[in-house]
């Protein structure tokens, strides 16, 4: 298999590094900004070099954002080649048009390190829901909040503190919005619910709230409580319709979630016959995330295509009711209990909840976990 590389940062030189000694696997071009020589492949910053090369079977996207990588990703599809990538915003934002021109062009597409980083998870999904329906797909699939929520629980560190921390060891980018506002997340259990459902989330039918509001007098009252935060995601499906939301979540101390320390990673599915089954792991990182990658090349070199099938259009309800913390604005509803700065109200649906915060949006929320 000879591959191109669109892209040779983080993730793009570990793909490099992990298969320039295989056998079955050789990089033979790279597209590249930057003056960048390599021994064994031709570098170049013209896309047309690549898609146009007929020796080139797979296309590797590792360049991250929606344009040009979308762009880029089409074309290659449109010229007969397979794709990988690890790019979930790409595949969470344009599954409707890019899993159909798959099938009708007859290649191969996977993105396993996508969701997870290093934890085959998508993979995982694939083989479960050939044996099992899947109920119910979600939890801490974030490093950079996981650290910060960790750092602020642990350490006693303030969120700015904790997000500078993570920023200087590399967990945060310099403008950490799609992490702490739970966009990353978001785009994470879209993109997982989709291949384990087999349908097509409507992506707006999904409320997200994420960790930026959080301040160190909450980690105080739920430590107090017995309660650490995390940023969890949940889809699940019954007769009814699926629901699928992004939120802070209150875990109770002790809980598998709580104990997940750092920049790591824990995902679950539960299956009809397997019941819970949960996946932990780097989250993020070059040879974690290229190590998918490359697995993904060796599963196109066996045959395989995408997880499942393309599934139809569908819109999450989330009628589903939560007990919430809230502070940060006055809450207009049922109150329970006061912690501190905030209080506990009574149960309201995720809808109601994320649209009563879109209206405050100086508010941090948290749901009680059941």
């Amino acid at each position: 298999m000879k591959i191109a590389l669109l892209g040779f940062g983080v993730v793009g030189r570990g793909v490099y590094d992990l298969t320039k000694d295989r056998e079955d696997i050789s990089v033979s071009k790279v597209l590249c900004l930057e003056d960048v020589r390599l021994p064994d492949a031709e570098v170049t910053r013209n896309f047309r070099d690549i898609v146009e090369d007929e020796t080139i079977d797979t296309v590797v996207e590792c360049m991250g954002g929606l344009h040009p990588a979308f762009d880029f990703v089409k074309e290659a599809v449109l010229a007969g080649k397979n794709v990988v990538t690890s790019n979930k915003a790409l595949v969470a934002n344009f599954y409707d048009e890019l899993l159909p021109l798959v099938k009708e062009k007859g290649v191969r597409f996977r993105c396993t390190a996508a969701v997870g980083g290093g934890i085959g998870w998508l993979s995982e999904l694939e083989r479960s829901r050939r044996a099992q329906k899947i109920l119910s797909v979600g939890g801490i699939m974030n490093g950079t909040c996981n650290y910060i929520l960790d750092s602020m629980t642990r350490l006693g560190l303030g969120y700015d503190e904790a997000l500078k921390q993570a920023q200087s060891l590399g967990y945060a980018e310099a403008k950490p919005a799609t992490d702490v506002e739970g966009i990353d997340t978001w785009h994470k259990i879209i993109l997982s619910a989709n291949i384990a459902f087999g349908v097509s989330l409507e992506k707006e039918s999904v409320p997200v709230s994420g960790i930026d509001k959080i301040a160190a007098c909450d980690v105080e009252q739920f430590t107090a409580h017995g309660y650490v935060c995390k940023l969890l995601s949940r889809a699940e499906q019954g007769e009814d319709g699926i629901r699928a939301f992004v939120q802070p979540t209150l875990v109770k101390q002790g809980s598998l979630e709580a104990a997940v320390p750092l920049n790591f990673n824990l995902i679950t599915f539960t299956g009809s016959a397997s019941d819970r089954m949960s996946f932990y792991g780097q989250g993020a990182g070059r040879y974690p995330t290229a190590y998918n990658v490359v697995q993904d090349l060796v599963d196109i070199l066996a045959g395989k295509g995408f997880y499942s099938p393309y599934g139809g259009k569908v819109s999450a309800r989330n009628d589903g009711e939560y007990t919430y913390y809230v502070r940060g604005e006055a809450w207009d509803g049922v109150t329970e209990a006061v912690w501190g700065e905030g209080v506990i109200t009574g149960k309201v649906s995720v809808e109601a909840m994320h649209t009563w915060r879109k209206a405050h949006p100086n508010a941090f929320i948290a749901a009680l976990a059941e």
